[in-house]
């Protein structure tokens, strides 16, 4: 490891940079004591703050209760690079992998989901630095320009406003020796500063009448037939439906364990940009970015012109929610590695933030949703790293199952079935060490690693 990328990380917080804001709102009480309720939520997410909402838009007369182990977004809403994408299946090519079939009424419904997103950030005033610039995909070989070409004809064939680039012409977005070509999406994407999308959201759900208690983790869901008892460490709430947003978080269902694993995601944040080191890049219109490298990397702006940068996913065994690897700084070096192979010119920029948080990684690599207790609680995660914007869909899809109703969502197979299960442990740690050491050198070195990746993609697993 270079001196220089040490030097880089002088007085970095190891810590969100969106979290790290003087301005976060007041913690709500904890839950202390026996209630009852219409509607219990399980996380302050934004699967959860949007489940929240959504109900209450529904029936204002709703009773609905909202319960955190933590404060507001300091799970994984609070900690993602922030790119608000259109699909909320990962993306056409995943969405043509998964459903075909309703390939083109998925796309329709995340079109209409990411109205209702901007809809909403404008009826309940929430200011989130949110930049409708779209987003690129960048090809950093000449290897990976076909699979780029196919994936701009598929996005064409669906309507969307969307631009092929030669080097020449992704350079001129943004200045990296590494791009072969890019994708553009000039649309309906854009960037979002997570935590305030969070923290708006829960400004939101407080003023629409919802009993949100942080600082409230549950401690089992006991099923009493026609109702059901949500017991946190202090409380207890009787309930006839409890919504699960707990993304990878243990809520004691061990068929939930068995279809979605946490992964952890890593990030660095530079310092605020220079007039004069943003001249160096050119990166004008601001778009979120993600590369095509097995090992992805995506980036990012943020309003002061920080650049936001991540990738490099890790697992730990069990799923460790607090990896003490996340707390030490060298597990950031290989990340600052590649910023600075991206970004050459930048060799001047240092980083002020470093953090990691956890993706619910699924078999579909999208949103799923499932009923337990007889129907009266339904689970909702997996969104496998797409979960800004598709978090309000699997938020109405979940109450959609939890109240039975018969829409257009619950009559499709993504509500209808579920993700294949992954290995329990320890063949899932085996399987993941195996894999991500594979993404490291796969583009470069390929041999058994691209075998082994392909192998684990026949077995129906994204990558």
């Amino acid at each position: 490891m270079s001196e220089s990328v040490k030097r880089a990380f002088e007085g970095v917080k190891l810590f969100p940079f969106w979290l790290d804001n003087p301005r976060a709102p007041a913690v709500e009480r904890e839950l202390i004591g026996p209630t009852s309720a219409d509607l219990v939520v399980v996380g302050g997410g934004f699967t959860g703050l949007w489940a929240a909402i959504q109900a209450k838009e529904a029936d204002p007369s709703l009773d609905v209760v909202l319960v955190d182990a933590g404060k507001v977004a300091y799970g994984a809403s609070g900690r993602p690079g922030g790119i608000i994408s259109t699909s909320v299946m990962h993306g056409l090519p995943n969405a043509t992998r998964v459903f075909p079939q309703d390939l083109d009424v998925l796309e329709k419904l995340g079109q209409e989901n990411l109205d209702g997103f901007k809809e909403s950030l404008t009826r309940y005033g929430i200011e989130a630095d949110v930049e409708w610039n779209g987003e690129m995909t960048v090809a950093v070989d000449p290897g990976h320009l076909d699979h780029l070409k196919g994936d701009y004809e598929l996005h064409v064939a669906h309507g969307h406003d969307v631009v092929l680039l030669d080097s020449k012409g992704a350079r001129e977005q943004l200045d990296s020796p590494l791009f072969a070509g890019a994708m553009w999406s000039r649309n309906r994407s854009g960037t979002i500063h997570p935590a305030k999308l969070a923290w708006g959201l829960k400004a939101a759900a407080l003023k629409l009448g919802v009993r949100l208690h942080e600082h409230s983790p549950i401690t089992r869901l006991e099923d009493l037939g026609a109702t059901m008892i949500v017991h946190t460490q202090a409380g207890r709430i009787e309930t006839r439906r409890v919504l699960l947003g707990t993304g990878t978080a243990d809520v004691g269902v061990t068929d939930i364990k068995r279809r979605v694993m946490q992964v952890r995601d890593h990030i660095v944040a530079t310092a605020p940009l220079s007039d004069e080191q943003m001249a160096r890049i050119g990166w004008n219109n601001r778009q979120g970015i993600y590369d095509t490298r097995t090992q992805l990397n995506y980036f990012r702006l943020t309003k002061d012109n920080r650049i936001i940068f991540g990738g490099r996913v890790s697992y730990h065994f069990g799923g460790d929610p607090n990896p003490a690897a996340d707390r030490d700084e060298s597990t950031y070096y290989k990340l600052a590695e590649a910023f600075y192979r991206t970004f050459p010119q930048l060799d001047d920029v240092r980083f002020t933030h470093a953090w990691g948080g956890p993706i619910d990684y699924c078999s579909r690599g999208a949103v799923f949703a499932r009923r337990y207790h007889g129907g009266k609680s339904v689970f909702v995660a997996g969104y496998t790293g797409f979960g800004v914007a598709g978090s309000r869909f699997g938020a109405k899809m979940g109450l959609d199952m939890l109240w039975n109703r018969e829409t257009l969502i619950t009559s499709l197979d993504i509500s209808r079935k579920g993700p294949s299960y992954i290995p329990p442990e320890p063949l899932r740690w085996i399987a993941a060490k195996i894999t991500f050491n594979a993404f490291d050198g796969a583009d470069d070195r390929g041999g058994w690693r691209r075998l082994w990746i392909n192998s684990i993609k026949a077995l129906g697993f994204p990558m």
